[in-house]
C-alpha cells in the first residue's frame, strides 16, 4: 500500500535525479561546445573564419547579398553618390545604409569596390573546405585556392610527419610501463618475498615525485649514454615516472582477482610467468585499459619532456612541438591553427572512445572489497 510519506520520498528522489542529470547534461554541453567550435572552424575558409563566428554555420537571420552593383566611371566616389535611389557619401555607404527593408553596403575601396544590396533573412554559412588540413599536413610547398578565386602558395606545416613521430613516441611509452607495472603488481599481490610491504610503500611514495625535478639528472645521464635526442630517452623518462601510478592501480585490481584460479594453476605445476601470461593479463584488461588511456594521453599531449629529450630537430619533432611552432609563426591564421589543433585531438579521442567502456571499471577496480 502506498502511503503519503512513500509518495513524497519517491517524488523527492525523482526531482533529485532530475536535477543531477540536468546538471550533468549542462556540464557536458558546456564542455563540448568549444570542441564543436574548433571542429567547425577547422573546415572553414580563411575569409569566413576571420569575418564571422563558427556558430553562423547553423540557421540564423542575417544580412544576405541579393544583388551586386558596380558603378561606372562617371560616378564620382569622392562626392555624394546616388545608388539604388539613395544619395549619400562613400563613408556612409561603407558603414551600411538601411532603406526599404534592405541594406546598401560598399565593399572594397573607392577605385575597385562595388555596392552590395543585402536583405535580412534566414541563412547559414555552409561552405566548408579541406584546404586547411591539406596545408597543415603537407610537406613542402602547397598551393591553395581561396574562396575569392585567388591562389596562394605557402610552405606546408608537415604535421603528417610529426603525427607519425608522436605515434612512435606514445605507443612504446604506453606499452612498456603497463607491462612492467603489471609484472610488479603481480609480484606485490601474489608473491611472498622479504620487505615486500616496504618496497610497495616506496613505489607508492614515488607518486609524489614530479617528473620536472628529475629533468636535469636524466638529461645528464642521457647525454653520457649518447641517447639524448632519440626516442629512447623519452621512452625511459615516461616509463620511469609512469610506473608508480600504474603499479598502484594494477595492484589494487590484481590483488582482488579470485584466488582459486591461481591456486589451481599452481597445483597443476604452472610457473609464475605462465600464470601471469595466461590468467592475470586476460583478467586485468579493464585496469590495463584504464591506465592505457591515462598514459597515452599524458605522453601524446606532452611538450616539456619531448622538447628537452628530443630537441627541436624537424625530423624527430612530435605534434605538440610542431603545433607550438605553428602558433608562433602563424598566430593570426586561425584556419590553420584550428586544423592543426584538431589533428592533435583525433587519435586521443579515438583511444578514449575505444576504451571508455573499460575506463570506470578499471578505476574502481579494487576499491570495494567483500
Amino acid at each position: 500500500m502506498t502511503t503519503p510519506t512513500t509518495t513524497r520520498k519517491s517524488g523527492k528522489r525523482r526531482w533529485g535525479s532530475l536535477w543531477v542529470n540536468g546538471g550533468l547534461i549542462l556540464i557536458c554541453l558546456f564542455w563540448t561546445i568549444p570542441t564543436i567550435g574548433l571542429l567547425i572552424s577547422s573546415f572553414r575558409d580563411r575569409i569566413d573564419i576571420n569575418s564571422t563566428g563558427w556558430w553562423t554555420v547553423f540557421p540564423h537571420q542575417d544580412w544576405v547579398e541579393v544583388d551586386k552593383i558596380t558603378p561606372g566611371p562617371e560616378v564620382d566616389r569622392n562626392q555624394p553618390m546616388t545608388l539604388v535611389g539613395v544619395t549619400d557619401t562613400f563613408e556612409q555607404f561603407t558603414k551600411g545604409i538601411e532603406s526599404n527593408g534592405q541594406r546598401l553596403q560598399w565593399i572594397g575601396n573607392r577605385r575597385i569596390g562595388y555596392l552590395e544590396v543585402q536583405k535580412y533573412e534566414w541563412t547559414a554559412n555552409t561552405i566548408f573546405t579541406l584546404e586547411n588540413y591539406k596545408q597543415v599536413l603537407a610537406n613542402g610547398d602547397y598551393t591553395a585556392q581561396l574562396k575569392d578565386g585567388t591562389t596562394e602558395t605557402k610552405i606546408g606545416d608537415n604535421m603528417s610527419r610529426t603525427f607519425l613521430n608522436s605515434l612512435a613516441v606514445s605507443i612504446p611509452a604506453t606499452v612498456i610501463p603497463i607491462f612492467l607495472a603489471a609484472l610488479a603488481a603481480y609480484g606485490f599481490a601474489w608473491m611472498r618475498f622479504p620487505a615486500r610491504r616496504m618496497a610497495f610503500a616506496l613505489v607508492v611514495a614515488l607518486l609524489a615525485v614530479p617528473l620536472q625535478v628529475a629533468l636535469v639528472p636524466l638529461l645528464r645521464d642521457d647525454v653520457a649514454m649518447g641517447i639524448n635526442g632519440t626516442y629512447l630517452a623519452v621512452w625511459l623518462a615516461h616509463t620511469g615516472f609512469g610506473l608508480p601510478l600504474a603499479t598502484y592501480l594494477l595492484y589494487n585490481y590484481i590483488s582482488g582477482l579470485p584466488r582459486d584460479i591461481l591456486e589451481s594453476s599452481f597445483i597443476d605445476g604452472a610457473s609464475h610467468f605462465t600464470i601471469f601470461m595466461k590468467h592475470i593479463l586476460p583478467l586485468s584488461v579493464p585496469a590495463l585499459a584504464a591506465f592505457a588511456i591515462f598514459q597515452f594521453l599524458w605522453v601524446w599531449n606532452d611538450y616539456l619532456v619531448a622538447l628537452i629529450f628530443i630537441g627541436a630537430s624537424p625530423t624527430n619533432q612530435v605534434l605538440t612541438q610542431r603545433l607550438a611552432e605553428i602558433v608562433g609563426s602563424r598566430g593570426q591564421d586561425w584556419h590553420l591553427l584550428t586544423a592543426g589543433a584538431f589533428v592533435t585531438m583525433i587519435l586521443p579521442l579515438a583511444v578514449f572512445f575505444g576504451l571508455q567502456r573499460f575506463f570506470v571499471r578499471g578505476l574502481l577496480a579494487g576499491s570495494v572489497k567483500g
